[in-house]
Order: structure tokens, then sequence, then C-alpha cells
């Protein structure tokens, strides 16, 4: 081992022993932007010995403002996420085996995906592959490290171990994804925060330490901060962590439904009963980043990113103006989370 890796084995926690085991993990992080990008160069400096990383995005304008391994030229160049995480990973340390996937998680990859795998690290941007993940790491057993953040908000749970709940559990419990960080915007400290807790808990996993269990929760801007031991709302009968799992969240059921409509430049989506949001409640969350907005009991329509968007009561949510599904569903994660 040459010195690139010397003042971290010089921290007694790690020490040489643990600098082995870190080098011989192979971590999945799902998710190349924001939290993607952060916490991939501190595993990669740190020397991980395999990085996964899958994304289905390309880089736009407003990402360089907190995703910090992405250039102007990439967005030039139009770049996938992963493709350029790639790129610039490799120049930090060429020792690391870094592979990337221009892809979306579904129903059908999740499982394949975290086999074989030693972690999972949460950088999305969403609920619904966050469910995916939580129940492909339930069903495999390896740890799913979770991250979200929006506007100056953050929060980080370490979910994996069987006296504590898991995301399905919490699903009652925590604040609902009404905003994202294109309706409520975001400051880049934010992402330095979750993901130094993130990637904290991470090398303390690897080292075999003791993990932080606590859900965590942080506002920089206002200065409050949380940490909950939340215990006693594991659910005995939860089924994506219980005895009885069924793991509901790799059913193809349970995902969002795509359909490109025949003879119309439109997408469908057809979303989760988990997924479906109030549309008064929704019309007040984007009110301010969209434009030709029309909210009645039934439907919320709008202008949005070049695309109008209806969507109706039942979870039905139609993208007109392309046949991409992957754009469809890129659009929809950026208005409901």
């Amino acid at each position: 081992m040459n010195s690139r890796y010397s003042r971290q084995v010089l921290f007694e926690p790690i020490g040489e022993a643990g600098q082995k085991k870190i080098s011989q993990s192979h971590i999945l992080m799902i998710g190349a932007g924001a939290l993607g990008s952060a916490s991939a160069e501190m595993l990669v400096r740190a020397g991980v010995g395999k990085l996964t990383i899958v994304d289905r995005d390309i880089l736009d304008w407003s990402n360089l403002q907190r995703q910090q391994l992405y250039t102007e030229q990439d967005v030039i160049d139009q770049l996938p996420k992963a493709v350029a995480a790639k790129k610039r990973l490799g120049e930090m340390n060429s020792e690391v085996d870094i592979e990337t996937m221009v892809a979306d998680v579904t129903a059908e990859n999740a499982e394949e995906l975290v086999k074989g795998k030693t972690l999972i690290v949460d950088a999305t941007d969403n609920i619904e592959t966050r469910l995916l993940m939580n129940d492909a790491s339930r069903k495999v057993n390896i740890p799913f490290f979770m991250g979200a953040v929006v506007a100056s908000y953050g929060l980080t749970y370490s979910i994996g171990w069987n006296d504590r709940p898991c995301l399905h559990c919490l699903l009652n419990t925590l604040p609902p994804q009404t905003l994202t960080c294109d309706t409520a915007g975001v400051i880049s400290p934010i992402i330095q925060v979750v993901t130094a807790h993130q990637v904290t808990n991470v090398f303390k996993y690897i080292v075999g330490e003791e993990v932080d269990h606590r859900l965590k929760s942080f506002d920089l801007w206002t200065g409050d901060q949380a940490a909950i031991d939340v215990r006693q709302l594991r659910r005995p009968d939860c089924p994506s962590c219980s005895e009885q799992a069924t793991f509901p969240f790799l059913s193809k059921e349970n995902q969002t439904k795509t359909a490109v409509l025949c003879g119309r430049d439109t997408v469908q989506l057809t979303l989760s009963r988990e997924r479906m949001v109030e549309p008064r409640l929704l019309s007040e969350t984007i009110r301010p980043i969209v434009t030709d907005l029309v909210s009645n009991p039934h439907l919320v329509a709008c202008q949005f990113d070049g695309h109008r968007i209806v969507l109706f009561r039942d979870g039905r949510l139609l993208i007109h103006g392309t046949k991409d599904i992957v754009k469809a569903k890129s659009l929809a994660a950026k208005l409901l989370g």
C-alpha cells in the first residue's frame, strides 16, 4: 500500500486492517446527482475496491451549482451523469474499479443490481426508487444508507439491522415528500452535511464498527437538528422487513407503469398507490416553477420545462410533448420527488 491512504490509515478506528477492508468493498450507488457526486468522490478518494453507479439522467446547467463532479463542458456535450462521473472519478483514483450504468432502476433490475455488493448508498431523488432499493436490500440482506436533501434540509438513516425499521416501516412517519429541489431549491452545503454522515457510516460498517442507527435530520439555514431513535416504529408485520416479507416494491404491480399513447406525442405514467399526490397540495407546491397552472378537485395541469403535464387524482400522469419514457419519468421526478 502506497502513501495515498496514509492519513486514513493513521486514523486509529480504520488503520491498515480497515483500509484493506475498504479496498475489498464493492459499493452500489443509486444516483449520480448532488448526493452521488459528493459521496462518490469521498469513496473513490478513500480507495474503495469497486464503485458501481447507476443513473438515468443527462446533465443540465442547473446541476453545476451543487453537483461537484461536473463541468460546463460536460453540460455542453450533453453527457449522461454516469458517463461524466466515471471520467472524473477515474482521474482522481485510477486504482478504483468504477462501473457506471446509464439506466433506470426498476422492479425488473433492482434485485440483480444489489447482488454481490457490500452495501448500497442512496443518492436518488425520488421515493419510488428508494422503496425499490429498500426492498432489494432487505431481500438480499445488505445495508442501505439512505440520504435525502431539499432546500436547506437533509435527512440520513441507515437501514439493514433487524431491530430497526426499514423505509417501508417509516412511510407513515416521515414527512410527506411534496417538495423537490425543482420546487423548493437546494443549497450546496446541505449536500456535504448529509453525505458526510452517509459516508462515515459506510466506513464504520465496512471496518466493523457500530453504525449510527438513528434517523438524523438537519436544517442548516435555521440551525435545527435532531437525532431520533426510531426502533419503536419497526412494524412486526412489515411486508418489506418482517419474517413474512413479500417485498412488495419489487413487484411490477407496485411500480410506476408507463405507456406511450398511440398517435399522440405523449407518455402516460400511472403512479403506484404510495406515490399518489393530492391535487390541491401539489398545485401549491409547484406554483412558483410552472406556468399555465390549472387546478381543480380532479386534476392539476401545468406547463413545465417545455412540456404540458397533467396529473389526475387516480394517479395517472400525462407528459405531453415527448415519446421518451426515461425523459417523462425524469420530468415526473422533478415535480413529484
